[in-house]
């Protein structure tokens, strides 16, 4: 463990224009410090990647394992919540909608309504209220079909690749591109079901009689659309998902992100947009693998250096910054890091993430400095990686690297 003067290694890994330039680095007596906080007799150094990096200059403060490819645990959500900002837009919303198949004769539809769902997290009971509103607002007291609720969005994968079985309904929802109010009544009944079947009853109690059953159906072309539902802007999703760690939000992003060039959302599809942006924002993806949202997937692997580039980038984006920073925990104040780091409360911000496999920390210092400790283990001691990440973030605060800068 040492400090970088200057660009990175080359052959150690494709530098990267956003990370790295040729600003003095740390003193010894940081790096000394910084590399210190990381020892730890339960911990292993062979399988901990971290870096510090000066978010104005580029320059490279601490590296140690840096382009090692690792287990982020929930650090994961960072690069995913990044792209969705990056390619859709703070003030993106989801869209649900409801179609109509059929003909209107009065008060009455003959025909079939179909919820279409395009992988809201956020969708409640509340919003299918909005829909039965406007139904009634249309004069319509009768529904001669059914209620079908759509989830062709997405694949019919409910969960990710590489989780563990409990992670199913434990740590995460089940996925599917129309789910109300996290798929409460599940698995007696799948997502699009419990969609359908919630919005059947909201009707009846708003004076709608709907003859049918609830089912399951795709939209046919051509189809009336008779009301829309947008979700709260994405800048408000993003820190759902980062300040609190929220698994479900993560993965229904990463596959609605799958959607954006028309396609089947899938995770796959959804991680190959990620990468597209790290890319184009000339972050090297190397070690990189992206197989779920959230982290869960213990297939998943980044790098600190790929890392530390994602969030710098989101730190120049004028057109993200404010939200993607904003989504981010605030040190010992919200989300996964209340009972953390609280001396350095509104100077630390950051995301969390922890599984049996992978303790993590990563974020910024006064938006001064870009911080990255991936710590892995089989399993890994997570209070002492805790500990450690705790030790290494509080010695960049105190150095002279932390003066806060002007917003950008």
């Amino acid at each position: 463990m040492r400090p970088r003067h200057g660009l990175l290694s080359i052959c150690a890994f494709a530098v990267a224009a956003t990370i790295v330039s040729s600003s003095p680095a740390a003193s010894d007596d940081l790096s000394s410090r910084l590399a210190k906080s990381l020892r730890s007799p339960q911990l292993s150094l062979a399988r901990t990647s971290a870096i510090a990096i000066d978010a104005r200059t580029g320059t490279v403060v601490f590296a140690h394992n840096e382009a090692l490819s690792v287990v982020p645990a929930s650090n994961a959500k960072l690069p995913v919540s990044w792209a969705a900002l990056a390619r859709l837009g703070p003030a993106y919303r989801f869209a649900t909608e409801l179609y109509g198949a059929g003909t209107r004769a009065g008060p009455v539809w003959e025909g079939n309504l179909y919820l279409r769902g395009h992988g809201d997290p956020t969708l409640a009971s509340s919003d299918l209220a909005r829909f039965a509103r406007s139904i009634r607002a249309r004069g319509l007291t009768t529904i001669r079909g059914r209620i079908l609720g759509d989830e062709s969005a997405f694949d019919a994968r409910r969960g990710g690749q590489g989780w563990k079985a409990y992670f199913l309904g434990g740590e995460s929802a089940p996925l599917s591109a129309l789910v109300v109010d996290r798929a409460l009544g599940w698995p007696a009944y799948s997502p699009p079901l419990l969609a359908a079947r919630a919005l059947h009853e909201t009707l009846a109690k708003h004076g709608v009689t709907v003859v049918g059953r609830p089912g399951l159906g795709t939209t046919p072309a051509g189809a009336l659309r008779l009301a829309v539902d947008h979700s709260v802007r994405l800048s408000t999703i993003a820190k759902t998902m980062n300040r609190d760690s929220d698994n479900f939000t993560a993965e229904m992003v990463l596959k609605h992100l799958g959607t954006v060039d028309g396609g089947l959302g899938t995770s796959a599809r959804g991680a190959r947009v990620v990468l597209e942006e790290m890319r184009a924002a000339r972050i090297p993806v190397g070690g990189v693998r992206i197989v779920d949202g959230s982290g869960l997937s213990s297939e998943d692997r980044l790098t600190a250096v790929a890392l530390a580039g994602v969030i710098r980038a989101g730190l120049e984006n004028p057109r993200i910054r404010t939200a993607f920073v904003d989504s981010l925990a605030v040190a010992g104040r919200s989300g996964t890091l209340r009972k953390r780091l609280w001396a350095f409360t509104d100077v630390v911000k950051g995301k969390t993430g922890t599984t049996n496999l992978a303790c993590t920390l990563s974020g910024v210092v006064n938006d001064a400095l870009v911080f990255v400790v991936l710590q892995n283990g089989s399993p890994v001691a997570f209070w002492p990686a805790r500990l450690a990440q705790d030790k290494f973030v509080a010695a960049l605060a105190r150095s002279r690297f932390a003066r806060p800068t002007a917003s950008g």
